[in-house]
């Protein structure tokens, strides 16, 4: 049995209330949130923990301070996602950050709660590392990772690989780290960059980077830049450069740092190499990212972006693209042109070989994901995991949902979905001649 992955950190508790916005308050300008609903999901380095799930295929295990009932949620929420809670107790109530949204936009947001002091039980840590593939340390600043016993235990970890995704008002990562990895914003506070080094993001990057491996005295800093890539120093002085594919401008970012930490780990639990490791967990901080981040993983309850901000007609179609031909170019080409914005559902792995058979897919998903996004006239790919694409449908709410002329109303299961909310159901013009199974067929003809 493949041994755990172990998150240690700062739990919060994130809470969305959501409603529907229509008028100002008669007794002050601001806007009056009618019929609100509440979504609970895991925060801070909890949040990690559930994303861990999708990069280490062994149990996850989340070690942290817990408190009152936020933090029972905390527990709840992590527990029915399969995360083990390791919960070293505390004084006080796991934070929570409740988010006013009022006909999707953000109106504020109210804190509650906090730990007091220290954990009540650090030798339980301990026990939670004795077996670890690697361990994650994701410090919010809530001081779990600040508390001297806590950081003995860790540093007596053994060979675990230890990754260090660190906070602004948090401690400084232990001795001989493994990886660091703050994002640039952080790395310049750490590490501020003289003039002659702040020409540009990737200067301060380097400079920064290369400072913090020497100030903390770790193996390496991987300083990620956003849109720009990842940035990596390490002992051997020369840097290495993971760059990422173009991104929307606007895109849910939240999340991608607790990705590439995790997946970093993974990697590096499983034999990589570090420099395979962060080109391996820089690739799934932007397919995070471009599938839609916190609000499509699964467990948490986060409404996605309504389909009027990603600006004009909002167009959706739905296909497993394992082997992209001409024939869906040119339906996809077709799709983009009714509207303003292109929308592709993307069946998983799981749903393709349900759908397909054994065998199928012959492309791993982000992959296929990474294909399509490459094109100039798909905007946007999210994956999904059931059989049809209707619950994706429901969250996205787009204009149009196009499939090919192959299709009609009656084998479209989601076309009732669509019509719900006004959206309608078109086909663009099949290219007959062109079929993935076909390929596959004479390419097996061939061998």
């Amino acid at each position: 049995m493949t041994a755990p992955l172990v998150v240690v950190g700062d739990a919060l508790l994130d809470v969305d209330l959501c409603g529907d916005v229509d008028r100002l308050a008669p007794d002050g300008p601001v806007p009056v949130i009618d019929h609100p609903t509440e979504r609970f999901r895991p925060g801070g380095a909890a949040l990690a923990a559930i994303l861990s799930s999708r990069h280490h295929p062994g149990p996850i295990r989340f070690v942290t301070m817990l408190g009152g009932s936020s933090g029972r949620r905390v527990a709840r929420l992590l527990e029915d996602a399969g995360v083990e809670v390791c919960d070293l107790g505390a004084g006080g109530s796991t934070p929570t950050k409740t988010r006013i949204v009022g006909g999707g936009q953000r109106v504020a947001r109210v804190d509650r709660g906090g730990i007091r002091g220290g954990p009540t039980h650090p030798e339980h840590l301990r026990a939670a590392c004795d077996d670890a593939a690697a361990v994650v340390a994701s410090d919010y600043g809530g001081g779990l990772l600040a508390d001297a016993p806590v950081r003995a235990m860790l540093t007596r970890r053994g060979a675990a690989p230890l990754v260090w995704d660190p906070h602004p008002r948090g401690t400084i990562p232990l001795r001989r780290t493994t990886l660091v990895s703050p994002n640039l914003a952080e790395a310049r506070a750490f590490a501020p960059v003289p003039p002659t080094e702040d020409s540009d993001g990737l200067h301060a990057a380097l400079w920064a980077g290369s400072s913090l491996v020497d100030r903390w005295s770790v193996d390496a800093v991987a300083v990620t830049m956003g849109g720009d890539g990842v940035l990596l120093c390490d002992r051997s002085g020369t840097p290495l450069v993971c760059t990422t594919r173009a991104l929307d401008r606007g895109v849910d970012t939240c999340g991608a740092g607790d990705v590439f930490a995790v997946a970093v780990a993974s990697a590096l639990a499983a034999g990589g190499l570090l420099r395979e490791a962060v080109d391996t967990a820089t690739a799934a901080a932007t397919a995070f990212v471009a599938e839609g981040g916190v609000s499509r993983t699964p467990g948490l309850p986060t409404p996605s972006a309504p389909a009027a901000t990603r600006g004009g007609r909002v167009v959706a179609t739905s296909g497993c693209f394992d082997l992209l031909h001409v024939g869906h170019v040119r339906f996809l080409e077709s799709a983009r042109r009714l509207g303003d914005h292109l929308v592709v559902l993307l069946n998983s792995d799981t749903s393709v070989t349900a759908l397909k058979g054994p065998g199928r897919p012959l492309q791993h998903e982000r992959d296929r994901a990474d294909i399509l996004a490459s094109l100039g006239f798909v905007d946007e790919v999210i994956i999904f995991d059931e059989a049809t694409p209707s619950r994706a449908l429901a969250e996205l709410r787009p204009q149009v949902f196009a499939k090919g002329g192959d299709y009609d109303r009656a084998t479209l299961p989601e076309a009732a979905v669509v019509e719900s909310w006004g959206g309608i159901v078109v086909t663009v013009p099949f290219h007959t001649g062109h079929s993935t199974t076909r390929l596959i067929e004479e390419a097996r003809a061939h061998d």
